[in-house]
């Protein structure tokens, strides 16, 4: 968690009394588990207690998980007030998560996934059948094609949070993301799905907040973001 006397540098996005959103990097944990490995709720805690020179523990909410691999906005509530008002929302759908992924081949228009998933013991994801599975769904938008690599950029809006659910949905139709190990071409590279958009209504002033922060690097570079 810590290297060295050296605290890993967290990017806030906003910050006020009652939420902190920041931009949780790739292949770092959204919360600890058995590896012991750094983990986003660990590092804010620390941000907050550091910043506001808090002895003891720190309250903080996490509101909703990325997988290790992906990176984006994750959003924490400072209080309980504040994260039973956003998991309440959140349960109403009224917070609305947006991603970008890059895939592989060619996808045009706009359409709707709707799938059952079922989650296997060894981790993974797979489509299955309504007595099976969880329904999953998402609304994807086509923004951009590289003919020169035969990739496709898209943006994935979540309409069920599922296990996996973006990697398997776009995978199982023949179009993995670039990147992916576990449901795509095992390459060693960078997986090509960012959460980069977020919106919800504020807890306390019930004001409708956007936040966007754009991906960098390795297969981004392709299109024009």
């Amino acid at each position: 968690m810590v290297d060295g006397n050296h605290m890993m540098k967290i990017n806030v996005i906003y910050e006020d009394n009652h939420l902190i959103l920041v931009e949780k990097p790739p292949n770092i944990l959204s919360q600890s588990d058995i590896t012991g490995d750094t983990d986003m709720v660990s590092l804010v805690k620390e941000y907050i207690k550091t910043k506001y020179n808090k002895p003891g523990n720190v309250y903080l909410g996490l509101l909703h998980r990325l997988d290790r691999p992906v990176g984006g906005l994750l959003l924490f509530a400072k209080t309980s007030k504040a994260a039973s008002r956003m998991t309440d929302q959140i349960k109403k759908h009224l917070v609305q998560k947006y991603y970008l992924a890059v895939v592989s081949g060619r996808i045009s228009g706009n359409g709707t996934f709707n799938d059952y998933l079922k989650k296997l013991p060894n981790g993974n994801t797979i489509v299955t059948n309504d007595t099976d599975g969880k329904q999953a769904i998402l609304d994807y938008k086509t923004l951009e094609y590289s003919k020169d690599n035969n990739k496709t950029l898209v943006e994935v809006h979540l309409r069920t949070g599922r296990h996996h659910q973006i990697r398997v949905q776009f995978a199982s139709r023949g179009y993995p993301l670039c990147g992916d190990q576990r449901y795509g071409v095992l390459d060693k590279t960078q997986i090509a799905l960012y959460a980069y958009k977020l919106e919800f209504t504020h807890p306390v002033t019930k004001e409708r907040m956007t936040f966007e922060k754009y991906p960098s690097g390795s297969y981004w570079t392709m299109f024009t973001l």
